[in-house]
């Protein structure tokens, strides 16, 4: 199914069931557990845009690409820096659709009606515009640049919470766009007040 169709059914049906459903993630941080054996999510943290029976996306929040910077990144789509920061790095969203481009910003901007406002705080927008809209300085005040998503199926991700992959937790802007990469991980412990020092891939979850 395409991304934007898949997209449109969960927060479809997020919206529907959103005051019955108390177990629905969106707005959440899913935390790797140690031992998961997916090197790919391995310790990272996973905001969550989108959950329902329908299945569930997000975007990992503290892994930098390795690969493609910024610069490189807007001359390939022949977008001027302008006044885009300096410290806007372009980060590996997840496995699926990775050459596509993901922002996660704060709601002080919206494109219409290709914005997903995720909670008060956090929106995502998967438009060019957006990169042009931030190096004409009409973007939002904070953003994460990302390419690519993680995505579940129905049930998938409720199963891999059953088998301690994850943990949940509830997300905060500071974490999603102030911390360090490097730092994240840890703060989205403490949030639980956990330290990585007492996990352990038998570890239960939260």
């Amino acid at each position: 199914m395409p991304f934007l169709a898949l997209v449109s059914r969960i927060f479809s049906a997020q919206t529907i069931h959103m005051e019955t459903e108390a177990d629905n993630l969106s707005g959440k941080f899913l935390i790797a557990m140690p031992g998961m054996g997916d090197t790919r999510f391995d310790h990272s943290v996973v905001y969550l845009c989108a959950h329902s029976e329908e299945g569930a996306m997000g975007i990992i929040v503290n892994k930098p690409s390795m690969d493609i910077k910024l610069d490189t990144l807007l001359e390939q789509l022949e977008i001027p820096r302008g006044e885009l920061q300096s410290d806007i790095r372009v980060h590996f969203g997840g496995p699926v659709e990775h050459g596509r481009g993901f922002v996660l910003h704060s709601t002080d901007y919206s494109a219409g009606e290709t914005t997903l406002q995720v909670t008060q705080s956090i929106g995502m927008t998967a438009t060019l515009g957006i990169l042009e809209d931030m190096s004409s300085g009409h973007g939002p005040q904070k953003a994460l640049l990302a390419l690519g998503y993680a995505g579940w199926g129905p049930g998938q991700l409720e199963a891999e919470i059953l088998s301690n992959g994850w943990l949940t937790c509830d997300a905060t802007t500071d974490i999603v766009f102030d911390q360090a990469n490097s730092a994240k991980w840890d703060a989205a412990l403490a949030t639980l007040g956990i330290s990585p020092l007492m996990l352990s891939s038998e570890a239960g979850h939260a």
